[in-house]
């Protein structure tokens, strides 16, 4: 046999008899034909040789004392590995009512003796045949059904599977006056990220994403998938769906409060938000969940999906990586949502956008000597539009692309007016969404752009945030590194409130960490405190500039001082002001006794 041939599979056939010379009549027959025998001498010895050798057919005697061949039929065909196996059983009745018993019993051949042992093997040969032949059209309905009701990626229901599901699911629930829960499951920047890491990395991450969601569900989470003979059934195994893309569905049954399906939705949540290892990629892929609790929020399956959906994409404007609860006025904010959009829109077309720019103060000199870029919307009939209110909706529509597409055209003709002042050169702080810096050709976009407006590229320092550089910090190493060949400024916005890990920010080639508000506001607290110590410390010991943001009072800006942050911003010293006004601001030299001794 050469080494490409493969070898020849041996039917095993198992003889059931009494008399021995039949046994030893059968074997010789059946060994003729080139197949393989195994043997037993009753009823008991059959079962427990089929079992053991698992054989490919049964040759099986009618008449054996104790436990008949009619008896021993029946018992395989209770076995999960004797359902489909063909077994040709053998009697001296030839009467109808004899053959009937023998196919009822399971038998799928009948035949009478005296055997004619010069065609028993033709006889075998051709019940192997049609047993393969079966087996074949039997895996290929399994494959199809396989493919129509699984999602061939994850293995997990798909949507067809699904929408049948949580139909019966509901008719349960509704028979049994229970409640139950679905939570609607979508992937923060999955797109983006799929985009950055190659499809196929994109994959693997939605594999071990569903491997997951199934660790993390338990079966006191009254997770039921049921099948039509099992409506009424009590047990419950856990199960999810993939609706498609990197949507996943997940339905609680027999729900008695919320507070089991927020913990089920924090469990989730904890574990999906865990970086995931993709060689030399680690992202962070967050959920975010909305839930929709039958019959409360709908009666229907439609109606239920419709409102989880609503409750998934408040989760998303609300800031991404958590989960919410539908309520009926999620409907109204949708609407207004949408609204917002086509807004927004709008005032990118029609110059309702404005930019302001609010001082940052050299802590040693008291001088200006950089200013933070903001965008403001003075919308014709709301008034102002606060940036907390449309800057998640441009992001969620992709219009933060566009929109900071504009803010850096402004930024540039505002220099060119200022250096026509003779104003002296200082930096503008211009914040990178992670939407933007997630373009592929964000490089390549900013040196098209340095070379169209003739801004020196050290007059920017791109602010991005820590969630964004850390999603997958092996290719954004490459990306910062880009940049700042390009000769621009790099810093951390909001830092502290990520994920940084020392190892990869020892790597980024970044200039600043500029401490979150957040902290500067718990000044007074000692875990606050503590916290902007640490990251000051760090920075030092990294040689980067630190940058706190939202000083409002003299003890927060004495306790900095103290500390030596560089750089100061916030309420205390201005307000975001107008372009025209920056020149006078830039003429201010701000001052404070305790600069020396550290004291308010």
């Amino acid at each position: 046999m050469s080494s490409t041939d493969k070898p020849r599979h041996r039917a095993k056939i198992l003889v059931s008899d009494d008399d021995q010379i039949v046994r030893l009549l059968t074997r010789q027959c059946l060994e003729a034909e080139g197949m393989a025998v195994v043997e037993a001498a009753d009823g008991p010895e059959t079962l427990e040789v089929f079992v053991r050798e698992r054989p490919d057919l049964v040759f099986l005697d009618v008449e054996m004392p104790g436990m008949t061949g009619l008896e021993v039929c029946e018992r395989i065909r209770q076995l999960p590995q004797g359902e489909n196996i063909p077994i040709m059983i053998v009697t001296g009745s030839d009467d109808r009512q004899s053959i009937d018993a023998g196919f009822q019993a399971g038998a799928t051949q009948y035949k009478t003796k005296p055997v004619n042992w010069s065609l028993l093997g033709r006889d075998v040969q051709y019940m192997l045949r049609a047993s393969n032949a079966f087996n074949a059209l039997k895996r290929q309905e399994d494959r199809l059904r396989y493919l129509a009701y699984y999602d061939p990626l994850t293995s997990l229901p798909n949507r067809r599977s699904f929408n049948e599901q949580l139909n019966r699911i509901l008719k349960r629930s509704q028979r049994r006056n229970s409640n139950a829960a679905l939570m609607f499951i979508d992937l923060d920047h999955f797109k983006r990220i799929n985009d950055s890491i190659g499809h196929g990395r994109g994959d693997r991450l939605l594999v071990e994403i569903a491997k997951r969601l199934t660790m993390e569900l338990r079966e006191d989470d009254a997770v039921n998938y049921l099948s039509e003979d099992d409506e009424d059934d009590d047990s419950i195994s856990p199960e999810i769906a993939r609706l498609g893309g990197d949507e996943f569905t997940v339905v609680l049954s027999d729900v008695e409060d919320t507070m089991h399906v927020e913990r089920v939705a924090s469990r989730i949540l904890q574990s999906l938000s865990e970086p995931i290892a993709l060689q030399s990629h680690n992202p962070v892929v967050t959920p975010s969940i909305g839930i929709a609790i039958y019959p409360h929020d709908g009666k229907d399956p439609d109606t239920l999906v419709r409102n989880a959906d609503t409750a998934m994409y408040v989760a998303k404007a609300e800031g991404r990586a958590c989960y919410r609860f539908y309520d009926e006025e999620m409907n109204s904010r949708a609407v207004e949502q949408l609204k917002m959009e086509e807004e927004l829109r709008h005032a990118l077309r029609n110059n309702e956008l404005e930019l302001r720019y609010q001082p940052q103060i050299d802590i040693h000199s008291g001088e200006v000597v950089s200013m933070e870029a903001l965008v403001r919307w003075k919308h014709p009939e709301r008034g102002m539009v606060s940036p907390l209110e449309f800057i998640p909706v441009a992001e969620r529509t992709g219009q933060i692309i566009e929109l900071g597409e504009w803010v850096m055209g402004e930024v540039a003709r505002h220099c060119l007016y200022w250096d026509s002042l003779g104003i002296r050169p200082f930096r503008i702080c211009v914040n990178i969404s992670p939407l933007q810096f997630n373009q592929g050709d964000l490089p390549d976009w900013i040196l098209r752009f340095l070379e169209h407006s003739q801004l020196a590229p050290d007059r920017l320092e791109l602010e991005l945030t820590e969630s964004a550089i850390m999603t997958d910090a092996e290719t954004n190493i490459a990306k910062l590194r880009a940049l700042k060949e390009i000769g621009l400024h790099l810093a951390v916005d909001d830092f502290g409130t990520g994920y940084s890990s020392l190892s990869y920010l020892k790597r980024f080639p970044i200039d600043t960490l500029k401490i979150d508000q957040s902290f500067v506001a718990d000044l007074h607290r000692a875990d606050g405190a503590a916290i902007v110590d640490a990251i000051i410390a760090l920075a030092k010991s990294l040689n980067l500039r630190v940058i706190a943001e939202g000083i409002e009072d003299e003890n927060q800006l004495s306790y900095l001082v103290d500390k030596q942050a560089d750089l100061l911003q916030g309420f205390y010293f201005s307000r975001p002001i107008y372009p025209e006004d920056v020149p006078g601001m830039l003429r201010q030299k701000f001052s404070w006794d305790f600069r020396e001794t550290g004291t308010s």
